[in-house]
């Protein structure tokens, strides 16, 4: 027979056993990564070509997303169709330049057919360009056209350093054959002028490149990438050309994306994504990239502080110290008299030229 001494622990411990089992289901719960709204989700419009992350040539554009098979040099320039052929690229401001004169006219086709596969000299791009019979313009060499004089250039400084003696070398070599192929006189710049010039310009370079990322983390619960990719599109990001990685576009068609958004690329290609754990993200601005006119620093800090509102987060550096008004502030500050510096050696962000010297 059960005392009610008994009966009073039995129920004790049932309603323990209940209440456990209520905070384990509760805490599961909570855990699992939140997910995207079904009714409120939409297809998202696919991202443009001219995304951060991509091989991109600052000039010509997209060049490859992906290394080409069977060996081919990644870095050789596409052909494009002749209404779309940018017009003179070389700059005597980040290039150096050397002339390849002709006593008779040299068809744009024996140009063309005669420029080596590759473009790139000791990771730094080269430009061969023609001067227009007509206008005097310099322009990249069209076939059907006819020229007396060329020109070609290798750029003195990018992100993988200034151009040494080395480098240069390899570029007289390679204009060497070029104008031999063509029965051209070369006129060559001085080596160590050009290589001084070089290592000036990378020491700026270097003191006035900027990368800016800010971290959303969760607080509690974790996201799924549908969760994330809703909120973000609601801000007006889209998807990518890579995996895991999403873009607010440039009001100018074709320019650089002002920002990307990039989680976990294993995430995004996941069988299931909806069931992957994500605790955090990042959005990025390649300061030189983006012009002024697009206010980035500003679309940046609302982008972060809107999505780590609506999905619980909170905004932390790249150490995960959490990033306040006042220190947001700071680098808004640093991030305009660097732009003002990159304007003041014409280099404004978002030009060509700064595009390819940041490159």
């Amino acid at each position: 027979m059960i005392t009610p001494l008994q009966a009073g622990l039995l129920l004790l411990g049932l309603a323990l056993l209940v209440a456990l089992l209520l905070y384990n289901l509760w805490n599961a719960r909570r855990q699992r990564p939140r997910r995207p709204d079904a009714a409120a989700s939409a297809p998202l419009p696919p991202g443009g070509p001219a995304e951060p992350g991509l091989r991109l040539d600052p000039v010509l554009g997209p060049l490859a997303q992906q290394p080409p098979a069977g060996g081919q040099d990644a870095s050789a320039v596409p052909d494009l169709p002749k209404a779309v052929q940018p017009q003179q690229v070389l700059d005597a401001r980040l290039d150096a330049i050397a002339l390849l004169l002709s006593d008779q006219l040299v068809s744009g086709d024996a140009v063309l057919a005669a420029l080596p596969v590759s473009r790139r000299i000791d990771g730094k791009p080269f430009y061969v360009e023609a001067q227009n019979t007509q206008s005097q313009q310099w322009e990249l060499p069209r076939p059907g056209e006819r020229y007396h004089t060329l020109r070609a250039g290798i750029q003195l400084v990018n992100r993988a350093g200034a151009l040494n003696e080395i480098g240069f070398s390899q570029f007289i070599q390679r204009l060497d054959e070029l104008a031999d192929s063509l029965q051209l006189r070369p006129e060559y710049p001085d080596m160590m002028q050009e290589v001084a010039r070089a290592r000036t310009l990378d020491q700026f370079a270097l003191a006035h490149d900027a990368q800016l990322s800010f971290y959303v983390r969760a607080r509690r619960a974790a996201w799924s990438p549908g969760y994330l990719t809703q909120h973000a599109a609601r801000v007006g990001f889209v998807p990518g050309l890579l995996p895991g990685r999403l873009v607010l576009p440039a009001s100018t068609a074709g320019a650089a994306a002002v920002l990307v958004l990039q989680y976990e690329t294993q995430a995004a290609l996941a069988d299931d994504p909806e069931q992957v754990v994500l605790n955090q993200f990042s959005i990025a601005l390649d300061v030189p990239h983006v012009a002024r006119s697009e206010r980035p620093y500003v679309r940046l800090r609302e982008s972060v502080q809107q999505l780590a509102h609506s999905m619980e987060g909170v905004v932390c550096d790249g150490a995960g110290t959490p990033l306040q008004g006042d220190a947001m502030d700071q680098i808004g500050a640093e991030l305009e008299a660097l732009c003002e510096a990159l304007q003041a050696r014409e280099l404004a962000p978002g030009s060509v030229l700064a595009r390819r010297l940041f490159s």
